[in-house]
């Protein structure tokens, strides 16, 4: 699974914040499935919701959401697509630590990632 990394890296590349606390971005995949055809080639498709949790985040929530949905667009485009797919798939929630800090979970559901297996032939 390559998209929680990616998720990772494209919010500390967009998010000074995260640059400055590394240590407060917890991924975690749960819920995950595993689809795979019986024909042709070895083809599979992962299924899980992706959850973060950001602990002690200071920063104005816009400067988190905004490059999800941007990772979004471009890593899982279907999600976006509808506004009833947003409401499912997309969730969070806040806990307020004090009046400049809080912890926030995000889930993003239902995202996707294909595998195919090629074999190389060794004669």
């Amino acid at each position: 699974m390559i998209k929680p990394a990616s998720l990772c890296a494209a919010l500390t590349a967009a998010c000074p914040w995260f640059q400055q606390n590394p240590e407060n971005l917890h991924v975690f995949v749960e819920d995950g499935n595993l689809r795979s055809t019986a024909s042709g080639g070895i083809l599979c498709e992962y299924e899980y919701t992706l959850t973060l949790i950001v602990t002690d985040y200071t920063d104005n929530p816009d400067l988190l959401m905004i490059p999800i949905v941007s990772w979004l667009r471009w890593q899982q485009p279907d999600m976006l697509e509808n506004f009833d797919r947003q409401r499912e798939n997309f969730s969070f929630s806040v806990d307020y630590l004090d009046n400049d800090r809080c912890d926030i979970e995000i889930k993003l559901r239902d995202l996707t990632e294909r595998v195919q297996v090629t074999r190389a032939c060794s004669h």
